[in-house]
């Protein structure tokens, strides 16, 4: 039977220039893990050393010590495009928690978050979901399925409203009983809604469709077309991201 021993540690970097708050950012780690996760250590240094270990592939990044702010986030991106970003930023600036997740951020946690509540976002992260402030998640979600204009001549797959609901439901992390008890559908009934929205992405199971879909700004002019509003959504800010949403 498998253990916590045979599985590898995971190696996070972890950057700041304010050594209190470097300080803080290391008791998250003092917790030991859940049975059946990874121990998690922590790598302190320079983000330019940490960008050049290709062991390392998630990163906890201190905002304030980037006077570049969200361009920092999207420089990193260019460097090491598969890096996760934890980001830990401001309070109460929903513009930046936004745009730190367009940016690529897979969780942002405010300066005012204790250790427990910033291993449980990495613990999100690692787990294959996005953290965001509740308040946020509606606005996020909304970003999220908002599709550039296209070519006319582009042919992308229809999304009927229903399909609309469950993709919503999936980009939440949402598993198949939650959705049927939230739409109040048979849970086969959204197996079947499942397999037509992976058909239509051409994804084989729900993690590749989400990766589809929030990676999107990488492909010409997004997945799909909602039926009921045909090709006419807008968004300034296609985004990058590639994971399940969740929230706290």
């Amino acid at each position: 039977m498998s253990t916590i021993r045979d599985l590898d540690p995971i190696h996070i970097g972890v950057v700041s220039d304010e050594p209190i708050r470097l300080e803080g950012l290391g008791s998250v780690f003092e917790h030991p893990s859940q049975p059946g996760k990874p121990t998690l250590f922590p790598v302190f240094g320079a983000l330019e050393a940490l960008l050049t270990n290709s062991k390392l592939e998630y990163l906890v990044v201190d905002l304030h010590s980037f006077h570049g702010g969200v361009e920092a986030l999207e420089a990193i991106r260019r460097v090491r495009p598969s890096v996760r970003l934890i980001v830990i930023g401001p309070q109460g600036d929903d513009e930046l928690v936004l745009d730190s997740i367009i940016a690529g951020a897979r969780a942002y946690v405010e300066l005012t978050a204790g250790p427990d509540t910033v291993r449980m976002a990495i613990d999100v992260v690692l787990g294959g979901s996005i953290w965001a402030p509740r308040r946020l998640l509606s606005t996020l979600i909304d970003r999220l399925l908002k599709v550039p204009d296209s070519s006319p001549t582009t042919c992308r797959p229809h999304l009927t409203g229903r399909e609309r609901q469950v993709l919503d439901l999936i980009l939440k992390a949402r598993s198949n009983r939650e959705i049927a008890r939230h739409l109040g559908i048979e849970e086969r009934t959204v197996k079947a809604h499942v397999g037509r929205l992976l058909r239509k992405a051409g994804a084989e199971n729900r993690i590749e469709l989400s990766m589809l879909v929030l990676n999107r700004s990488e492909a010409s002019g997004g997945l799909f077309v909602d039926r009921r509003r045909g090709d006419r959504r807008k968004s300034k800010t296609p985004y990058p991201s590639h994971r399940p949403v969740s929230s706290h």
